[in-house]
């Protein structure tokens, strides 16, 4: 391989066992909802959701769901009316049941009904507790939906309505601690914790700062402060997360469980991975006294543990560790073979075991995966594509060059019946294939691909973007193989190094390998004026990256 750019294999294949189970954040709303049809026509909700007003059309589920309503202890607060209240609640399990359901469109036009009646009554005058709780359930709504920009503009309604409120106003707290977690969802932190702030305030002075009721507040506060980069401020609250359950319900409670792996997530981020181990111990030991040690809950704590040992560098203890919980997910009662939870764990293996050279082991996961969800899944589902892009990247690594393209080219052939050829998903298979080309010698080819996969990607993710830096990382290195022009590729270079300033800072790694590479190409086209700024910036930060700077 050339030595213009060495990391085209490590940068592109050597990470490419890909992580794409996502678990879902906790704090998050996660409503869910049905349709009410009497016969065979749906019944038409036409709901007028304000103080004066508040009723939703179609029967009522018996099954209880989460309640709007709760959070702080009703015979503490002031009570909005009980009649309100039922409708209120009744609300909520309409939308979340329709969702639930599938029923999306049915849950839009009761949220959009009520929405509407609720800015006929601000528009008169009314911005009491009442229009703040409606608008409250309606922004729960559209969250789940995933209507954000409706959401950006319910909690813009429901500052202004708040700011006025006193902190007596029945509901308040509980209204505060779901608008915290919705600006927190947007990424909006700051005023996230203001809203966790106010609602922890409201909560001390009336249940004492010991109270369980403090928790979900609590626990808002340290995700916002997570997100935000503030870890040291996080950790604290998780500490009083888990010192105040502790205290409240023993050392042993289930309660522990949230804030626990919480914090073990959060100190594995601050790189304290021996902590975090303890965090996840405890869950472990939690678990296990109150489920059982062959509960599922046990598997996915000893994954959480694999992780921080990871982390700290005992791959062998991980790697055990992550046997265990597979083999205890598989045989756990109500988790099928295909389920995504034990999918995850079977790539993160899998993942562990390339890094530490067990590949073979590690393609055997991969195979497995694959044939698993060729069988539940089919071919058309756009999972299996990711998997066969698994193994065609360890083959990669394993520097089976063949029989990684001819996997890609699978995938490649399976995404072109399923999607756009403009669609951005198909680009990641597409750079894939370029690199797998570009080690096999097949440049021209490689080249057409990766020009193809910038196409596309400048125009869904913009010229300036991040994916698109990628592109034209292995573009250059093909292009300096071949022999295109060296004008053409310092081009490339200097956009690319726009591209990586903007995304990761003036003084990273990737800056520093950028600017070797032109101030190599300036030398090499005899650019002596221009190349000045370059070089001095490159022998400022050579120090700093003493280790990693290797000359052209």
């Amino acid at each position: 391989m050339s030595g213009l750019c060495p990391s085209i294999h490590s940068d592109l294949l050597q990470n490419g066992i890909i992580k794409f189970f996502i678990q879902p954040q906790k704090g998050k709303c996660n409503l869910k909802v049905h349709v009410v049809r009497n016969g065979t026509q749906c019944l038409v909700f036409r709901c007028y959701a304000t103080a004066k007003s508040l009723h939703v059309g179609g029967s009522t589920s018996e099954n209880q769901v989460s309640s709007v309503v709760g959070g702080s202890d009703k015979s503490k607060r002031k009570l909005l009316g009980k009649n309100f209240e039922m409708k209120l609640e009744e609300l909520f399990s309409e939308i979340k049941d329709m969702i639930k359901m599938g029923k999306k469109g049915d849950a839009l036009v009761l949220l959009e009904a009520n929405y509407e009646a609720v800015k006929e009554q601000m528009a008169a005058g009314d911005k009491t507790i009442q229009e703040a709780a409606i608008l409250d359930v309606i922004a729960l709504g559209y969250m789940a939906i995933g209507d954000f920009k409706m959401v950006e503009s319910i909690l813009n309604m429901l500052n202004e309505i708040v700011h006025d409120l006193g902190d007596d106003e029945p509901l308040l707290d509980s209204i505060l601690t779901h608008m915290g977690s919705m600006h927190s969802s947007l990424g909006w932190f700051e005023n996230s914790m203001l809203m966790y702030k106010r609602a922890l305030k409201i909560l001390e002075r009336s249940h004492g700062i010991n109270s369980t009721s403090l928790v979900m507040p609590l626990l808002g506060m340290g995700k916002a402060l997570g997100s935000s980069g503030r870890k040291t401020k996080a950790i604290d609250i998780y500490n009083r997360i888990i010192s105040l359950l502790e205290s409240n319900l023993g050392a042993e409670s289930k309660e522990l469980v949230v804030p626990l792996n919480a914090l073990g997530n959060l100190l594995i981020e601050a790189g304290k991975a021996e902590d975090a181990e303890n965090a996840f111990m405890r869950i472990i030991g939690i678990c296990t006294k109150l489920y059982g040690k062959d509960d599922q809950r046990v598997g996915l704590a000893m994954c959480s543990l694999a992780n921080a040992k990871c982390v700290k560098g005992d791959a062998d203890s991980a790697i055990k560790l992550y046997k265990t919980a597979l083999q205890l997910l598989e045989h756990s009662k109500g988790m099928n073979l295909d389920d995504s939870i034990l999918e995850k764990t079977r790539i993160d293996l899998a993942e562990l075991l390339h890094v530490v050279g067990r590949e073979e082991e590690g393609r055997e996961l991969l195979t497995e995966c694959l044939s698993i969800n060729k069988k539940y899944k089919g071919e058309e589902d756009p999972s299996f594509v990711t998997h066969i892009t698994n193994l065609a990247t360890s083959y990669s690594r394993s520097k089976n060059y063949v029989e990684a393209e001819r996997l890609l080219r699978y995938s490649l052939e399976i995404m072109k019946k399923t999607v756009r050829p403009d669609d951005p998903s198909i680009t990641f298979v597409m750079l894939q294939l370029a690199v797998t080309l570009y080690n096999m010698n097949q440049d021209e080819e490689a080249e057409q691909l990766a020009l193809e996969v910038l196409r596309v990607r400048e125009k869904a993710f913009g010229d300036t973007s991040l994916p698109v830096g990628e592109a034209l990382e292995c573009l250059i290195c093909i292009q300096k193989r071949i022999g295109r022009d060296d004008d053409e590729i310092l081009d490339l270079l200097k956009r690319n190094l726009m591209i990586q300033e903007k995304a990761f800072g003036d003084e990273s790694e990737q800056v520093v390998e950028t600017l070797k590479k032109i101030v190599f190409f300036m030398d090499k086209l005899g650019i002596k004026d221009h190349n000045l700024p370059f070089q001095r910036r490159l022998s400022l930060l050579r120090n700093k990256f003493k280790h990693q700077i290797q000359y052209y």
